[in-house]
């Protein structure tokens, strides 16, 4: 199975009525993400769909703690829609401690990031201009959170970080003897990586 990774995309806002709700992107398509430890990557709009058409059970959270659940799809407290700009969330959080506070501190623009994790099932690599760029094409969603900062948790880094290194091990190869092999071949090591 592949490591969970998590990025920090889009920003969130509130509606200014009564309705108590979060609104914002979790996921900006076509958009060329910063540095992410030597490759750089785009979530494609077909990456969303599987998530989608199979309604998986995605969870809101705050700062990609588990403890921290201001929504949930089967609960009908959070909704994911895809349009033509990214995957858009609708939350509706409880009135809880947690719900209470994160509506305040969106509210007050003390927290404007959104983040989402998710497990890569089709990706394709690729050179331009001597930057090595992932193309994401199919992957599950498991998780969209409203965070403070692209940071993450301890319980997940070890797995972001072995998603990184595997990245940039392949990349380094790549490079360090990139003739004679094509992009095909970063893609095939990189692949098998993962799944070790």
């Amino acid at each position: 199975m592949n490591p969970l990774e998590m990025r920090f995309a889009g920003s969130v806002k509130v509606e200014a009525d009564a309705s108590r709700r979060i609104k914002g992107y979790a996921i900006v398509f076509n958009s060329l993400s910063v540095d992410l430890g030597g490759f750089r990557e785009i979530i494609m709009p077909s990456a969303v769909d599987r998530t989608l058409s199979e309604a998986m059970d995605v969870r809101a959270l705050v700062d990609h703690d588990s403890s921290k659940v201001i929504g949930r799809t089967r609960a009908g407290t959070l909704s994911l829609r895809k349009d033509k700009s990214g995957l858009r969330v609708d939350i509706d959080p409880a009135d809880t401690t947690t719900g209470r506070d994160i509506l305040e501190l969106v509210r007050r623009g003390d927290i404007t990031g959104m983040s989402f994790a998710f497990r890569t099932l089709t990706d394709e690599w690729r050179m331009e201009d001597g930057e090595a760029i992932r193309e994401v094409h199919d992957m599950t969603i498991s998780e969209v959170s409203i965070v403070t900062f692209p940071a993450y948790q301890d319980t997940s880094v070890e797995v972001q970080a072995r998603s990184l290194e595997v990245a940039q091990r392949s990349l380094r190869e790549f490079k360090q003897s990139a003739k004679g092999k094509s992009i095909d071949w970063l893609r095939k090591v990189h692949r098998q990586r993962m799944a070790s």
